[in-house]
């Protein structure tokens, strides 16, 4: 996984904060291939909870992430009850790291 331990404490926190402690977030893409070189920070948020704005919230994530780790590309998928799926949500469950 090509993420360093500040990079990981920052975006738990950060999801903490925004989706609640109990909120699970995966990275998955090519930042978990170590071999690979550059790439976005590709997250999947899983909350067991509907979600009242799911397009804000996620945007808040990538603002209070980038704040924290500097200008790059993040990109956040939200899995949450009465949200439709798409294959890459699965995908992220299967190729993903749990941070």
């Amino acid at each position: 996984m090509r993420l360093n331990q500040h990079e990981i404490d920052t975006i738990k926190r950060a999801t903490a904060e925004i989706f609640g402690k109990e909120a699970d977030v995966r990275l998955f893409g090519s930042r978990v291939d170590d071999a690979a070189r550059g790439g976005e920070i590709d997250l999947m948020v899983t909350v067991t909870q509907p979600v009242d704005n799911p397009a804000w919230d996620c945007a808040r994530l990538e603002g209070a992430i980038i704040m924290k780790l500097g200008e790059q590309k993040i990109d956040v998928l939200l899995e949450a009850p009465g949200l439709k799926r798409f294959p890459i949500h699965e995908t992220a469950r299967e190729k993903g790291t749990l941070l």
